[in-house]
């Protein structure tokens, strides 16, 4: 029989200042898109909270306690989850840049490539789980 793993104490993560500012510039980037059509907010705050789990434990803290933020970061973390809400309002924000490109690109290979790329990310969205409170 196998013997079980050593468990090791909890190891400094290399290059803690990368973690650290990838999380805060990810996070400076989701709140610009609260104000700019068409550059996603939640993927960033994600971003920012899978670094600051690395590099600032304060900042990751901070946003599992954020009254918006909070519990779907938690519910990504923990089940890869993605509630119900979350799901539809990604996918009409993606209809709707759609929509846009449609009406105001004139080059047909970017519009393809582009709604291209947000039919594959709705398609993989809608394939994550619910959380289990749901």
């Amino acid at each position: 029989m196998p013997e079980p793993p050593i468990p090791r104490g909890p190891r400094p993560p290399r290059l803690r200042w990368a973690w650290w500012l990838l999380a805060y510039a990810s996070l400076g980037v989701g709140i610009v898109g609260i104000f700019v059509p068409g550059l996603p907010t939640t993927v960033f705050v994600l971003i920012a909270a899978w670094a600051a789990s690395r590099g600032s434990a304060r900042l990751h803290r901070w946003l599992l306690s954020h009254p918006r933020f909070g519990k779907a970061i938690a519910d990504w973390q923990a089940y890869g989850a993605v509630s119900r809400r979350g799901k539809w309002m990604a996918t009409l924000t993606m209809l709707a840049c759609a929509l846009i490109m449609l009406w105001c690109v004139p080059l047909a290979w970017v519009k393809a490539i582009s709604i291209g790329s947000m039919a594959c990310v709705c398609t993989w969205l809608w394939t994550r789980p619910l959380p289990p409170a749901e």
